[in-house]
Order: C-alpha cells, then structure tokens, then sequence
C-alpha cells in the first residue's frame, strides 16, 4: 500500500466500525444477529487496521486534512512510525476481544445488545482517531468520546448500585485528566501563537519552565488514564464492574493511549526534553508497580486481582519511559533506545497476555456465576481450553521464558545493570534501588500469578456448583486461542519484535537500537559479552530438561514411598475446604507489607455455629486521599447549599446586593 493511502484506509476501519455499531441500533434486540455478525465484522476491522499500523512502522509519515471540525479549524491527520505501531497494537488486541465477544454477550446483560454494540464499536473507533489525531480540537474531541463510550460500557449492568458508582468514579477522574491535557495544550499553543496543530507545537520554542509545566500536566492527564498511582483508584471498580470483552480492551488497549499521548508530547511535540523530566516518573512507575503487585496478591475476586496486576504493569511502563527520558536527557542515546524499546515491547506483551486472562475470567464468570476466589477450584477438568490458554496468560504475565512477558522485562533490567557512572551522583544511588525494585515486582507478580491460576483451575471445585462447568463456546476459543498464540511468538521471535519497534524508538530519539548483529533468534542488547538471550535454547534445551528432572524426581520419589491414609485431625473424610485458599496465599504478602495495606477483619461470634471469617482490603490511597477530599466537597456543597431557600425575594435580594457591591467597586 502506497504511504498516502494508509490514512484514507485507516479512516474506512474507523467509518465501518461506526457503521457497524449503527447497524446494531436498527435491530437492538437480536442479539445472535448482533453477536454472530456484527463482532466478528468489526474483528475483520481490527485485522485490516492492524495492517495499516504495521505498514506505518516502515513508511514515510502522512498527513491529511479532513474540510470537517470548527470554521477555520480542519481535522488534522498524521501517521508516523509511533501512531502506526499503536494502531498495530489496537487492531491486535481488539481482533481477538471482538471474537470472544461475540460468543461472550447473551441475553440480558444489561444494556440491549444493539446499543452495547455501539458503545463498543464507537470506542474502536475513538482509539483510532486518538492515534490519528494531529490538533488539540481533533485529539480532544477523539479522547471524550473514547472516554464517554468506555464509561456507558461500563455501565452495563446499570440496575446496580455499585456499578453506578464505579461508572461515576471512572468519569470522575477521566474528566480531571482532560482538564489537565487542555491546560497541557494550551500552554503548548503559548497563548494561541503557536497554534492548535500539532506541527505549530513541535517548531514551537518553549521555555524549559513552560515546557516543565506542560509535561507535568501531561503527565497527569494521560497517567489518570493509565492508572499510574496515586491516579489509580477508578482502575479497580471500573474493571471489575465492566463486562470482561470490555475490561479486556480497556485493560488491554485503551491504558495504551495514555501511553502514546504521553510518548507524543513529551519526545515529539515537547522535543527536547529535561533530564530530570524522567525522575518522577521513574520513581512513580517503579512505586506503582509495587503497589499494584502487593494490592493484586491479597485480592479475593479474580478481575479485581487482574485490575491491580494492570497497575503493576502501567506502573512498569512508566518506570521504563522515566529510565529513558535520563538516558535522553544525559546523552546516553544506546541505553535510552533500550529502555524505550523495553516500555514498547511491554506494552505489546501486556495486551496481549491481560486481553488473555480478562476474557479467560469472563468464560469462568460465564461457565459458573462465580467471581470470587473462594468459590472456584478444579476448573481445568470442566474447561480444559480455558484453563490451558490460561496457562499460557498465566506463565506469560509471571514473567516466565519462553513467553513474551519475559523479554520486556528482561530488557528493561538490562538497561538498569547496563548503566555507567552518571555525571549526577543522587540518580546513581537511584539506579539500584530502581533494579531491585523491578526484581522484587517481578517476582511478587509470579506469586500472585501462581494464587490466581492454582485456585481457579487447580484443585477441587469449593462449590458444588462447579460440576455443572461447562468449557467456552467456538468463538471464545478461538479468541483464546489469538491471545495465546500471540504471547508465544512475541516470546519466540524478540528480535522481529524489536526491528518492527525499532522505527518508533528513533523517530522519538533520533537513534535507534544499537544492537549487535546477530541470528534472528537470539536477542543482544548492547555487548554479546554482557547479555544474549536465546528463546530457542529455552525451548529445546531448558524446558524439556526441566520437565524431565520433574518426571523422574516424581517418579524416583513415587516409587520409595509407602501410601498410607494421612492423619486428618480426626476428620473422616477430607474436604476441598481443606484446599489452599485466596486469603491464605495472600496473608504472608499482608503480614510483610502490612504498611501499605487498611485492613477490615470480620471475625465470628464464638458460639457461631457457622463461623465465616472475612478480611476487606481497603486501598489506603482512596481512604485516605479521595474520600476525605470528597468529603470536603459535599459538606462545600451542603454550606453552598443554604443560600437556596426557594424563594424568589430572596433571590432578588441577592441580586441587588451584588448590583450594590459591583456599582462601589466601579465608583472607587
């Protein structure tokens, strides 16, 4: 395809997404119509855009005027390297979430299936435009409608309370975020000098304190969006509230534009930046990470586990920007393409294997009725292909080689260790800090992954519901089996990845890896000496050995033991009661980091004669920042709130006393 005709066939994706979605309000009602043509139709959309994205990576940018928009103010279009490898991941992820959806929305989930439809495609669509988008009219107008869509998504189970109120949370801290990205642009624009197009900011000569102020509220704008700590609290209410096709692509895909618009201001439009821009968001990144890992091992409802997971890794994306930006900044141009090439290659992983693991959860939430933890267990007998996809979603997101969550991570390590003397002596006693930090995550995140996967799938059913479980349908396997097969060939194939991820990272740095030469199979960041990873070694040589030593110890010990009825404390009969639950996996992290955590234990009478024992983790951020600052409002609104009496004299009367007040401040 020509370079000039990349946006026209963007924008025909676009157009027939919205087209879909209006196909759907003709007929609201028929769902397997709705379900079983229209999704898999916008699937075909998501491939084709897909394509567009990944011819972007290796052609010159465009651009395009749309005669749309405001009198004087046409819609400006640009797709470059870094639009096109966002667009790629988009039409990625949103493929296989559209086919899973497609076997995933039945009857009676809430809004009529004709309008949820809508709502999706119309989100489809405002990701795409978001990437495309070259002014502040069109980006903002593009990031409102991405962010009203998603919240009626959200709202899809409307009838609950507690849906409303996540849906509000969600709206909340997304209109704050847009508050933030108009005053970021406008003090781009200085003033309306500079324009609204993203070309008049990118020559634009902005003081390093106005170009501070502008990142500063980028940086708050997009990480609202993202879920970067303290910014986070909307993330784990709003996942857990959305259907799972629709936490899939939030957590999968639309956490990724704030990514890219913070990638688009700070290293294209913002081009020169600071060093030290990229310390808070190092430190930031590397505490979000903390956080979202420590809060997703103590969760008892599997989305809410896999929100806080998304934290962790959002966190891990911004730390690797922040360590990219010092790089830039100080000049060390091979290290800052390591870790922005680290933050671009996770981002990839991460809506490849959250998108897995979202939609797993939704065919479990389907086959059983169950959320919570504590209600599932032996579910690989029942659903063998979501449990074994799962595996893969499961391994990939701990961190484990082969599979792809390994190689970013692996990466961005590999730029900490890396690191040479810096000419600042208080970042070189950071850069430790921030490696053991990434290791700590890193191995948290395999803990937590162990808890999700072991008490869904391994075991015995807790409930006995659970034997009526039945496995996904033909759409959702194939949608699993897309996620799956992707997080194996991301993990295969690193070094592809990275010379398709290459064009972005020196469009934005003006340089690109500096890897060694090398086979297509085996990964060299900088020195062959220092580091190589080979996937295929794992492959052939590290996983069979392992699976062999397990085979042969099992059987070796097998063999010399004496089988004998084990002691049971006087029990006759053992019970999957007995089993490992989500709150015992979970009580050694909130014991040792006890700190971070507001706990609420229920415990039970003593002459209870069924005692149930609960613990509510509470987020002490929200407790203790959000709630009493939305306190503060209401009793502001309540005081505000007496000067309506209802009557119109009244208001009269402060009519006239303002006219009185203004008239002496004109006659002094």
């Amino acid at each position: 395809m020509e370079p000039s005709g990349l946006i026209p066939a963007a924008l025909v994706v676009v157009g027939a997404w919205i087209a879909l979605g209006a196909a759907g309000l003709t007929r609201p009602r028929a769902t397997r119509w709705i379900a079983h043509w229209l999704f898999p139709l916008g699937a075909l959309g998501s491939l084709a855009i897909a394509a567009v994205g990944v011819c972007a990576l290796f052609a010159p940018a465009t651009d395009l005027v749309l005669p749309l928009g405001l009198p004087g103010l046409p819609v400006h279009l640009h797709l470059d390297a870094l639009s096109g490898f966002f667009l790629a991941l988009l039409g990625a992820a949103s493929a296989g979430t559209s086919v899973f959806a497609a076997g995933y929305f039945r009857d009676g989930e809430g809004t009529a299936p004709g309008l949820l439809g809508m709502q999706y495609h119309l989100f489809l669509a405002a990701m795409a435009m978001v990437m495309l988008a070259a002014d502040a009219y069109s980006f903002m107008l593009a990031w409102e409608v991405m962010a009203l869509s998603s919240y009626f998504l959200v709202l899809t189970q409307h009838r609950l309370e507690e849906i409303r109120a996540a849906g509000f949370l969600y709206l909340l801290l997304a209109h704050l975020g847009a508050i933030a990205l108009l005053l970021c642009f406008g003090v781009m624009m200085q003033g309306g000098e500079a324009g609204l197009t993203f070309a008049a900011m990118r020559h634009a000569h902005l003081s390093l304190a106005w170009s501070s102020v502008a990142f500063a509220l980028a940086t708050i704008g997009f990480g609202a969006k993202a879920g970067l700590v303290p910014l986070h609290v909307w993330l784990p209410e709003a996942h857990p509230a959305a259907p799972s096709p629709v936490s899939a692509l939030m957590s999968g895909v639309m956490l990724k534009t704030a990514l890219y618009g913070l990638l688009r201001v700070a290293l294209d439009l913002l081009h020169a930046p600071a060093w030290w821009w990229g310390l808070p968001l190092l430190a930031l990144g590397l505490f979000g990470a903390l956080y979202g890992v420590l809060f997703a091992a103590v969760q008892n409802d599997m989305k809410r586990l896999l929100a806080y997971s998304s934290i962790e890794n959002i966190g891990i994306a911004f730390a690797a920007l922040g360590l990219a930006l010092v790089f830039h900044g100080t000049g060390m141009g091979a290290l800052a393409a390591l870790a922005l090439a680290a933050m671009l290659y996770h981002a990839l992983n991460h809506a490849f294997f959250k998108s897995l693991l979202f939609c797993a959860t939704g065919s479990v939430l389907h086959a059983t009725g169950q959320r919570a933890l504590g209600s599932l267990g032996g579910l690989l007998r029942r659903m063998p292909w979501v449990g074994w996809t799962a595996l893969v979603g499961t391994l990939a997101i701990a961190g484990l080689p082969p599979l792809n969550g390994f190689v970013a991570e692996w990466l961005l390590l590999q730029a900490f260790l890396f690191t040479p003397t810096l000419p600042h002596p208080f970042f070189n006693l950071l850069i430790p800090l921030g490696a053991a930090l990434l290791v700590l995550t890193a191995a948290l995140a395999g803990y937590v992954m162990v808890k999700f996967y072991g008490v869904v799938f391994l075991g015995r059913h807790r409930e006995p519901g659970l034997e009526q479980a039945h496995d996904a349908d033909t759409f959702e396997r194939v949608a699993l089996s897309w996620f799956a097969l992707g997080c194996v060939l991301l993990g295969l194939l690193p070094v592809l990845v990275l010379h398709a991820i290459d064009p972005v990272v020196a469009l934005l740095l003006g340089n690109g890896l500096a890897m060694p030469a090398s086979s297509w199979a085996q990964l060299v960041p900088l020195s062959a000496a220092r580091a190589a990873y080979d996937p295929l070694v794992v492959v052939l040589a590290v996983v069979p050995v392992g699976l062999l030593t397990a085979w042969a110890t099992h059987r070796l010990v097998a063999g010399r033991t004496r089988r004998a009825d084990p002691w049971d404390c006087g029990a006759p009969d053992s019970s999957p009661r007995l089993q490992d639950t989500a709150e015992g996996f979970g009580q050694p992290v909130r014991r040792l980091f006890a700190p971070f955590f507001l706990s609420r234990a229920e415990l039970p009478a003593p002459d209870d004669t069924a005692p149930r024992y609960r613990v509510q983790i509470v987020d002490r951020v929200r407790a203790r920042i959000y709630q009493p600052a939305g306190n503060a409002v209401l009793w502001l609104a309540q005081q505000v709130g007496r000067i309506q009496h209802g009557r119109i004299s009244i208001y009269l009367l402060y009519s006239f006393v303002t006219l009185l007040l203004m008239l002496l401040v004109v006659l002094r």
